[in-house]
């Protein structure tokens, strides 16, 4: 019943935001636009969970887990909701443009790391915009999740932390966003997302 209530008001915010262009409530265990990568992920009760499989962390050079969704946007708003085990030592939101990463918030046990990745930079690095003690892991928790990106800003909403990011190469185009973590076992709520 809970999860079923998070899954309608998620939909009920983000039906007031724009288009409706990717909802994945992982009711099946394949959807054309996800990729479910680097561990066995299970799909039930509306909740997508997947626990690191070591081996698989090394022959990724040191890569957790994720969830890929392909989609093509410039603007838009992504929200889900996502649970940490106590051994999870990060998630990572992260949107992509062509070419490599974009934006990511990396949430650890001391907070989240904000990070940009400027197209011009040698080897794809990235520049902190913040760090945002707030936003600690809460190992057991369900922790809400939204991502609005319009032109040169980014917005992040999570629970009753709100903030807005701006860089310039956040206006290029792009083409998908992923959560992923390391270490543990992370729980996924339902995916939405609007144009």
């Amino acid at each position: 019943m809970k999860h079923t209530l998070l899954s309608i008001l998620l939909l009920a915010t983000t039906a007031l935001a724009g288009e409706l262009v990717l909802k994945d409530d992982f009711s099946a265990p394949k959807l054309d636009q996800r990729r479910a990568m680097r561990g066995e992920w299970k799909f039930s009760d509306n909740t997508a969970t997947c626990t690191q499989d070591d081996e698989l962390f090394k022959k990724y050079q040191n890569h957790g887990t994720i969830l890929f969704y392909d989609l093509a946007y410039t603007d838009g708003v992504i929200e889900t909701a996502f649970q940490a085990d106590a051994a999870v030592k990060s998630v990572v939101f992260t949107c992509n443009a062509e070419g490599g990463h974009l934006f990511r918030i990396v949430f650890g046990p001391k907070g989240a790391s904000i990070r940009a990745f400027p197209p011009e930079s040698k080897e794809h690095a990235s520049i902190a915009l913040a760090t945002e003690t707030a936003l600690t892991l809460k190992p057991g928790q369900w922790t809400p999740l939204r991502v609005e990106l319009r032109g040169t800003q980014i917005s992040v909403r999570c629970g009753d932390f709100s903030k807005t990011y701006e860089h310039a190469s956040f206006a290029r185009p792009k083409v998908n966003f992923s959560l992923g973590h390391a270490f543990g076992t992370l729980s996924v709520k339902p995916v939405f997302a609007l144009k």
